[in-house]
């Protein structure tokens, strides 16, 4: 593969597994990996803790001023770990009473321009794989390549469950069907950077993927662009 580094944006709903292949490519490109909704959650953590009441447009800026967000390579699990104000937040960023907000905090406007200004600045030197619900739209509509993944409502309720189960065993399959669907809900219509698939994003439809398959798939769409940056792969 050329040595020309590229941007990676993969968009897509709640549970279709963002992260899991953000995180593979990154490790098989030698590539950065930055997950957004880490960041999110992270800022919805900081106002919890803080009781702040991010309805209020001024509130929110005041809490952002205080807060610092970057990423320290664990070389435990060979990825970055999220760390607000030099706190590792990595283990509490995914409880529930989190993602049950965080879809709210990231509607912001406030929040969004705050976390998006870093993101960019993040993808300068190239070279990385962002994941989130605006990264091919907003944060980097000109990513050489742009992946919007998606999978059947049950398979991503079932991913969920299996994944919040081994934390919290007293979490039920409806909870986390009634938060994946509230999340869909305002992800897709709030009114700032709302989630929609890029007109040149390729959709990934993987319910019947495994991950080395979909890992596979994804590899030949970016040798494609980063051989040949122009053009736009073939799913």
């Amino acid at each position: 593969m050329s040595a020309h580094k590229i941007i990676i944006a993969i968009d897509g709903f709640s549970s279709c597994g963002k992260s899991t292949l953000a995180k593979e490519l990154a490790t098989r490109l030698g590539y950065s990996y930055i997950d957004s909704g880490a960041m999110y959650r992270a800022i919805t953590l900081y106002f919890l803790r803080n009781q702040v009441n991010f309805t209020d447009p001024i509130d929110a800026l005041d809490a952002l001023a205080n807060i610092h967000l970057s990423f320290v390579f664990n070389e435990n699990d060979l990825h970055s770990d999220i760390y607000l104000n030099d706190e590792d937040v990595e283990p509490y960023i995914r409880d529930m009473i989190v993602s049950e907000k965080v879809s709210e905090v990231a509607a912001i406007r406030e929040v969004r321009s705050f976390a998006v200004a870093q993101q960019k600045r993040m993808g300068r030197k190239k070279g990385i794989v962002m994941d989130g619900r605006d990264i091919g739209t907003a944060v980097f509509p000109d990513a050489e390549l742009k992946i919007f993944m998606t999978a059947e409502p049950e398979v991503r309720v079932m991913r969920r469950f299996k994944e919040m189960y081994a934390a919290n065993p007293h979490i039920t399959i409806d909870e986390v069907r009634h938060n994946l669907e509230l999340r869909d809900y305002i992800d897709s219509n709030r009114e700032e950077s709302p989630l929609r698939q890029a007109d040149d994003a390729i959709l990934l439809d993987n319910s019947g993927l495994s991950r080395d398959e979909q890992l596979e798939i994804v590899l030949e769409w970016v040798k494609d662009r980063a051989t040949n940056p122009q053009l736009t792969p073939n799913p």
